[in-house]
C-alpha cells in the first residue's frame, strides 16, 4: 500500500451530494471497485444512503452516496431529499458533484443556495468531462466558483476514470487522523440481501425504462445458505396496480424471467458464489405510504 507523505493513518466520511444522475453512484462504485450502489440512466434511482468503503494510500474513505437532490413532490421524494441533506451532518468532507453536460440548472442552483445559507464548505467536482469541450468546462468551473466558495475543484469522468487519482489523493490527505472504522476488505455496510434486492430493482429500471413508473419496490424475503454452500434468495417485487404487475411479468412470464436472469448473473459475479434466485410480483397499493418501507431504507417517514 502506498503511504501518504505524512505516513499517518486516516479515516472519514465523504458525502456526495448533487442533482439526480450527476454520477454519485458511478463514482462510489468506481472507488470501491465493486457495485455497492445501483446505477441507472433514470433519475432518482438511489433511494437510501449507501456507504461505499475503500482504501486509498493509507486512508480509509467512506463515501456516503446520497439520493439525488431535487424538488420533492411526494412523501418518498421528501424523505429522499432529507436523507441527502442529513448525510452532511456525518461527513468530514462534502462533495458537490455536477453533471458538466447539464451545467448549472435549477437543481444545482438550489443546492448551491442551501450550501451558502448553511455556510457549508464543499469540494466541487465536475463529472462527465469526456462529453464536454474544455472551453465549456473552464467557463462552468469559473461560474460555479463565483456562485459559491468551494475549497477545491476537480474535473473527472467517473465512467472512464479521468482525473480520479488527484481527487482521491485530495480526499485521502484531508481526512482526519484516525484508525480505520471497517476491516480492510469490507466494501459496504449494506446487508447482502438488501444489496441483492437493489440489484433486482436496477434490472427493473433497465429493462422496463419508461413503461413502469417509480412506484415499484423490491423486498428480500429469504436469504438462506444451503448445504452445498449456494444461496437461495427470494425477493418480492411490489407494485401499486394490477396493470403494473402485468408489465413486470411480461407475456408468458418473459419479462420477470429476463429480470431474474440478469440479476442472478450480477449477484453471482459480485459475490463469487452460486445464487438460486426466485422472484415474485405482488400488488400493494399503499406500499409507498407504509412507514415500515421507510425504516428499511433508513428514511424518515415524516420528513
Amino acid at each position: 500500500m502506498v503511504k501518504n507523505a505524512d505516513n499517518v493513518s486516516r479515516c472519514g466520511f465523504v458525502a456526495l451530494i448533487g442533482a439526480p444522475n450527476a454520477g454519485k453512484s458511478t463514482l462510489t462504485n468506481n472507488f470501491v471497485g465493486s457495485k455497492v450502489s445501483i446505477v441507472s440512466p433514470k433519475v432518482q434511482t438511489t433511494r437510501t444512503l449507501v456507504r461505499g468503503i475503500g482504501i486509498y494510500e493509507n486512508s480509509q474513505i467512506i463515501f456516503l452516496d446520497t439520493p439525488g437532490i431535487f424538488k420533492p413532490r411526494r412523501r418518498l421524494d421528501r424523505a429522499m431529499v432529507a436523507s441527502a441533506w442529513g448525510s452532511i451532518a456525518d461527513a468530514d468532507i462534502v462533495v458537490l458533484l455536477v453533471d458538466a453536460r447539464k451545467g448549472i440548472d435549477d437543481e444545482v442552483r438550489a443546492i448551491i443556495e442551501k450550501l451558502n445559507e448553511s455556510r457549508l464548505k464543499a469540494v466541487l467536482v465536475l463529472n462527465k468531462i469526456d462529453l464536454v469541450k474544455k472551453e465549456k468546462l473552464l467557463e462552468l468551473s469559473a461560474e460555479l466558483n463565483k456562485a459559491a466558495d468551494f475549497t477545491e475543484t476537480f474535473m473527472i469522468s467517473a465512467v472512464k476514470g479521468d482525473g480520479l487519482d488527484d481527487f482521491y489523493h485530495y480526499l485521502a490527505s484531508h481526512l482526519p487522523e484516525s484508525p480505520w472504522y471497517y476491516p480492510e476488505e469490507q466494501m459496504s455496510d449494506m446487508p447482502l440481501k438488501l444489496l441483492a434486492a437493489e440489484i433486482v430493482r436496477e434490472k427493473i429500471f433497465l429493462f422496463l425504462q419508461d413503461e413502469l413508473p417509480y412506484a415499484v419496490t423490491v423486498e428480500p424475503e429469504l436469504w438462506q445458505r444451503r448445504e452445498d454452500n449456494s444461496v437461495r434468495a427470494e425477493m418480492t417485487i411490489y407494485v401499486q396496480r394490477e396493470g403494473q404487475k402485468i408489465i413486470v411479468l411480461g407475456k408468458g412470464g418473459s419479462m420477470i424471467k429476463k429480470i431474474g436472469q440478469a440479476a442472478r448473473r450480477e449477484m453471482e459475479n459480485m459475490l463469487e458464489e452460486r445464487i438460486h434466485l426466485f422472484l415474485f410480483v405482488k400488488v400493494r397499493e399503499n406500499w409507498i405510504d407504509d412507514p415500515a418501507r421507510y425504516r428499511d431504507w433508513g428514511l424518515n417517514f415524516n420528513a
